[in-house]
């Protein structure tokens, strides 16, 4: 097994970053535990031979690197931490995209489920404890062996004959700890992948009454990962107890020929001191890695899952062309009916409208009177029962919505909805929502075209203030403004050449209904508009105002009603 994949180096810069971080930190962390035993060494030595008055400096010194030693290792373990969820984070990213993108009949819906959450989990101690400790044990026995012979030969020659037997041991573990963690990471895919096989066909199970059947299968599969699981738990535990066996007795080793030339007068205290404290030191780096090799199985298996999936070519077929409209596309409902699967009257019903370029249209009407179906027709998130939408296509021709790529055809689109969701991040984040490279400098200048700039510099920390489960933290005003904020983002970064607004003022005081308004009426400067609308009150910024009742087109004033009159 190769304690690091080199795919892990190559493509994912947080792993680069922390290897580079945690060797640095292994250099300081080597040369204070080589300080730290020579002055324990020189302290002591030096109380036993009566001059413990001028030993002050010393004892404080050792104090200070002992200090020294304990911030690093804090600070080292709190780098790698964050290291290791930004590992994660990317891996995540990069397998769900890889996953969203792919044949849906080509991907294991299981083995994905189970890398990007229990999978993934695994390279926490990986990253974050098992590649510092391998640093560690590449530096410290070296630094150790050298400084011993230096000071006492024959102490170090036995270092050097112990040292190797903890890495024979552990790789002679290894091989065995392989096998049983490969079989335990295979039941966790195949019980990840059968539950959900039997939560999708649950209502077909409970038809045939095999319900029952699929339970106890599970109850089998879970319980035969249990058995992997604990079988190898209890080799890493065992593995553990071996090493730690083999390095006490070297260290006991070293300790008796110390004390026996030390009791002969063959060697001074001073260098039997150093060379007892610098003893355990050499074992110890390998002994971590052995108690932590467990974990950097399991992690180095996943990390291996996660690669072998992303490098399936599985791409999901293109949409058949043509697929993307023009630039800045004319909308035309052409006879469009829309019934909901548990309502019987038609939500919808025949509805003739244009949306031309650079225009925007009003479309008023009470409750239920179909507006917001129109809107969800656009956004398709719903699709005609009859007739079609037809947008302009690159060729000047029109061609179905329904042909276009959804995600492609909704980042041609701002919208913004009646009530907005705000979600429990910085006000930044949720600006930048479905945008997350947005640069600051974009969201700010999105924020003042919304008149939110005061609204936020009145947060307690500006645009990093978090704003709470649905933005409790603002009034519905507020909320609204941050929306279109969202919405000038989206207009800036992607160009998008349609607008769409719910009921944008709805329930907003005056003051919070001005500053919407003012910001929609920029919003809408030059794009292909759609504000949907209880009464006419926005009829001043609209070319076309178009009236529905009961699904049906019944009336349009304004510049373009003439036109519009006659698809009615």
């Amino acid at each position: 097994m190769r304690p690091l994949d080199p795919r892990l180096v190559r493509s994912t810069a947080a792993v680069r970053v922390h290897l580079a971080v945690t060797v640095a930190c292994g250099f300081a962390a080597t040369a204070l535990i080589l300080l730290q035993a020579w002055l324990v060494a020189r302290a002591v030595a030096g109380a036993t031979a009566g001059t413990a008055a001028a030993l002050g400096g010393t004892v404080a010194a050792v104090g200070v690197v002992a200090l020294a030693r304990a911030a690093l290792s804090s600070g080292a373990e709190a780098a790698a931490l964050r290291s290791a969820a930004r590992v994660k984070s990317d891996l995540r990213r990069r397998l769900v995209r890889h996953a969203a993108a792919s044949d849906p009949a080509g991907t294991d819906a299981g083995e994905v489920a189970t890398l990007a959450t229990r999978g993934l989990d695994a390279l926490d101690d990986y990253v974050a404890r098992y590649l510092p400790q391998l640093v560690l044990a590449a530096l410290v026995p070296v630094a150790v062996l050298v400084v011993v012979f230096r000071a006492d030969w024959i102490s170090g020659f036995v270092i050097a004959f112990t040292l190797p037997l903890i890495p024979v041991f552990m790789a002679l573990v290894g091989w065995h700890t392989q096998d049983r963690t490969r079989r335990q990471w295979h039941l966790l895919q195949r019980l990840g992948g059968h539950f959900l096989d039997v939560v999708e066909g649950l209502p077909t199970l409970a038809v045939f009454r095999r319900a029952k059947a699929e339970a106890a299968l599970i109850r089998r599969v879970t319980e035969a990962h249990r058995e992997a699981t604990m079988g190898t738990l209890r080799v890493a535990f065992l593995s553990a107890f071996v090493l730690e066996l083999l390095a006490t007795l070297a260290v006991a080793l070293v300790a008796v020929e110390i004390g026996l030339r030390l009791l002969y007068g063959r060697l001074d205290l001073e260098t039997a001191l150093l060379v007892l404290v610098l003893a355990p030191e050499a074992y110890l780096p390998l002994r971590e890695v052995g108690a932590r090799f467990h974990a950097s199985m399991e992690g180095v298996t996943a990390a291996e899952r996660v690669f072998a999936v992303l490098e399936r070519t599985t791409a999901r077929p293109a949409p058949p062309a043509p697929a993307h409209p023009a630039d800045r596309p004319a909308v035309r409902f052409d006879g469009v009916v829309l019934t909901y699967p548990d309502r019987a009257a038609r939500a919808v019903d025949g509805v003739d409208l244009e949306l031309r370029p650079g225009m925007t249209t009003l479309v008023t009407g009470r409750s239920g009177a179909g507006k917001t179906s129109l809107l969800a027709l656009l956004l398709r998130f719903a699709e005609p029962t009859a007739g079609r939408v037809l947008v302009t296509g690159t060729d000047g021709g029109e061609i179905d919505l329904r042909a276009t790529d959804p995600d492609a055809w909704r980042r041609r689109i701002a919208w913004l909805p009646q009530h907005p969701y705000l979600f429990d991040a910085s006000v930044a984040d949720n600006i930048r929502l479905g945008l997350p490279d947005a640069p600051d400098a974009a969201v700010h200048r999105a924020a003042r075209r919304a008149e939110a700039d005061a609204v936020i510099a009145a947060l307690p920390d500006g645009y990093a203030t978090p704003l709470g489960e649905r933005g409790h933290r603002l009034s519905a005003g507020q909320r609204q403004r941050i929306a279109l904020a969202r919405a000038f983002l989206r207009q800036e970064v992607l160009d998008t050449p349609l607008v769409l607004l719910d009921e944008p003022t709805a329930h907003l005081d005056p003051a919070n209904a001005a500053a919407v308004r003012a910001g929609v009426a920029r919003l809408l400067q030059g794009r292909t508009g759609l504000i949907v609308a209880h009464d006419a009150g926005w009829a001043d910024l609209a070319d076309e105002v178009v009236h529905l009742d009961a699904g049906r087109r019944t009336a349009g004033t304004g510049a373009g009603a003439l036109h519009g009159a006659g698809h009615a």
